[in-house]
């Protein structure tokens, strides 16, 4: 079995993917394809995942709520490592779930039902089977923000210590499992991120406060393996919108979609994008 540290390009039989909403699991799949394996998806009835299937040697779709069945495509495939990449919508899957056993024996077992709690309870399940669970990165490290002021305008000395106060806020509301941004202005809180996301976290605060700073950070007991802190293009879209000036973002630890389309925006309206180290 593959270890997380063994190269990509070392051979193995299958590599699965079980894919949520967005371009991730399109990009980790053409990843995968690159590096010269064969390649399983799963994906789920309603995301809008078909065109997958041209990518992948084995393809299926499944009701979100059938993990059963999920964990059953995975142990007859072969597969000697799995990633879970792109969004998946847990409104959506309350709302029309019709689980199956299997499925309702996890619901039952987890001590919290926020999204980490669920991942890692989906990731044990995975790995008991002799599967090993692996981060995405570790196809697609490029997307991985990098440490430093990246785009042209530079923080000013109150931007800087908004960002340092939203580090101290997102990381605290993170411990709790309730999001990963918090939008901040004069180191007083103006939105915290929960189930509608970020993009709707910027706009809401657009309404409440403007040249605000926006903070994404990795959550403190989060699996690197799944659902990192995720920025793009339309993130970049929300922040002009609710003029907000400032994007810090968690470096290492959080993905950036479209960078380069993404920081062309931003320094085309002024607004500054940093990656910060964090420990």
């Amino acid at each position: 079995m593959l270890s997380e540290s063994s190269s990509v390009n070392e051979p193995s039989k299958k590599v699965a993917l079980i894919a949520g909403e967005g371009q991730y699991p399109f990009l980790f799949a053409k990843a995968v394809k690159k590096a010269g394996k064969s390649l399983l998806v799963i994906t789920f009835k309603g995301q809008g995942n078909t065109e997958l299937a041209e990518l992948a040697d084995e393809y299926h779709e499944i009701p979100i709520t059938q993990f059963g069945k999920l964990l059953e495509i995975l142990k007859n495939s072969e597969a000697e490592e799995v990633a879970l990449a792109g969004h998946i919508r847990k409104n959506k899957a309350i709302l029309t779930a019709r689980p199956d056993r299997k499925t309702i024996s996890l619901w039952r077992k987890l001590k919290t039902r926020n999204d980490d709690e669920i991942l890692r309870a989906v990731a044990r399940e995975i790995e008991f089977m002799g599967v090993k669970v692996i981060s995405p990165t570790r196809y697609l490290p490029e997307l991985l923000t990098p440490e430093g002021i990246l785009t042209r305008r530079k923080p000013t000395s109150a931007q800087i210590e908004d960002i340092i106060y939203g580090f101290a806020i997102a990381k605290a509301v993170g411990e709790l499992d309730i999001g990963q941004c918090v939008v901040v202005k004069d180191r007083m809180v103006v939105a915290v991120e929960a189930l509608e996301g970020t993009d709707a976290t910027i706009r809401r605060a657009g309404t409440l406060m403007k040249d605000t700073v926006v903070v994404k950070v990795f959550k403190p007991s989060q699996d690197p393996r799944f659902d990192l802190p995720s920025v793009g293009l339309k993130t970049i879209e929300s922040m002009i919108e609710a003029k907000v000036r400032v994007l810090a973002l968690e470096a290492g630890r959080s993905l950036f979609f479209d960078r380069e389309k993404a920081l062309s925006l931003a320094d085309k309206v002024g607004i500054v994008v940093v990656g910060v180290r964090y420990e």
